[in-house]
């Protein structure tokens, strides 16, 4: 797979439009392991290599264990994720996959029972702003530092 455009270099008023956002999300006080597998669980559901590269290295330089990261895939079956965890991914797959379906009601109300109306909106703009980088990265198909070291297979 051969990188389709650098973004960076195409546009870089945009990227520093979305690196904007990206910081204020990173600053707005939600816990930054939070943060950290809201990336990552967006960037399985969108298949985006390049964020999930970044963030899994981002995750464990936080702290984050290797059975959570193994295991993200699977939230729902873990007691290994705390409830308010489990809130904001929920919420994160319902805002990812928005084409397939409303969030729920109930998805909702568990948000609002684990973040303040504040939280919900920061932690929503953290799930849009990855999923721009997603859409970016995975759509012009930016290449994750390994595959930039490795010779392409003929």
């Amino acid at each position: 797979m051969t990188q389709r455009l650098n973004a960076f270099q195409a546009s870089p008023a945009a990227i520093n439009a979305l690196l904007a956002t990206s910081k204020y999300t990173e600053e707005c006080g939600l816990e930054h392991s939070l943060l950290e597998l809201v990336k990552m669980r967006a960037s399985q559901i969108n298949g985006c290599a390049y964020c999930l590269h970044m963030h899994a290295i981002d995750a464990r330089k936080a702290g984050e264990t290797e059975a959570r990261l193994y295991l993200l895939n699977a939230w729902h079956e873990s007691d290994l994720y705390t409830p308010r965890e489990r809130a904001a991914l929920g919420w994160t797959e319902a805002l990812t996959r928005l084409s397939e379906a409303a969030p729920s009601d109930a998805a909702f109300a568990e948000l609002r029972a684990h973040f303040s109306e504040a939280e919900c909106v920061d932690l929503s703009m953290a799930i849009s702003v990855i999923n721009s980088w997603n859409r970016i990265n995975a759509g012009f198909q930016t290449r994750h530092p390994q595959d930039r070291q490795r010779p392409v297979a003929a």
